[in-house]
């Protein structure tokens, strides 16, 4: 749990806008097949986050945008944080995905809750155990 989050995090994300329309979001993520969609701005600041759940919160309204659903307060960390930290964040704070940046704010990447089971899985069985295809598609 001492290796940095660099190490484990999924680097250049699927990202949306704020003024992108949540059918857009939910359609990558959909195409992404994943839950968290970090929001950036047009200098790739994070300024959100969106969720599969955001979007299910919400009636579907033809105009209503990414801005309107996402989460602002978010909390994040840097590249060289421990993936240790991350693990005690998803603990604590009962969420799933923590996006990456660097000190100016820049989106690097985002680790998730999967990201770290993957990580100590494969430190502990080299070879996976089952489900090889999965685990191999995913690396």
């Amino acid at each position: 749990m001492n290796e940095q989050v660099r190490r484990i995090m999924t680097s250049n994300p699927a990202t949306v806008h704020p003024n992108d329309s949540i059918d857009t979001a939910s359609a990558i993520l959909a195409k992404s097949r994943v839950h968290h969609l970090p929001v950036v701005d047009e200098n790739n600041l994070l300024v959100g986050l969106v969720t599969t759940a955001d979007l299910w919160k919400n009636v579907r309204l033809e105009y209503t945008t990414v801005s309107e659903v996402m989460s602002k307060k978010v909390i994040k960390i840097t590249p060289l944080d421990k993936v240790g930290t991350a693990m005690e964040l998803f603990l604590d704070r009962r969420f799933h995905a923590l996006p990456v940046v660097n000190l100016r704010g820049e989106l690097k990447g985002i680790v998730t809750s999967f990201d770290i089971l993957r990580h100590s899985f494969k430190k502990e069985y080299k070879v996976p155990i089952l489900y090889k295809e999965v685990l191999a598609e995913s690396a």
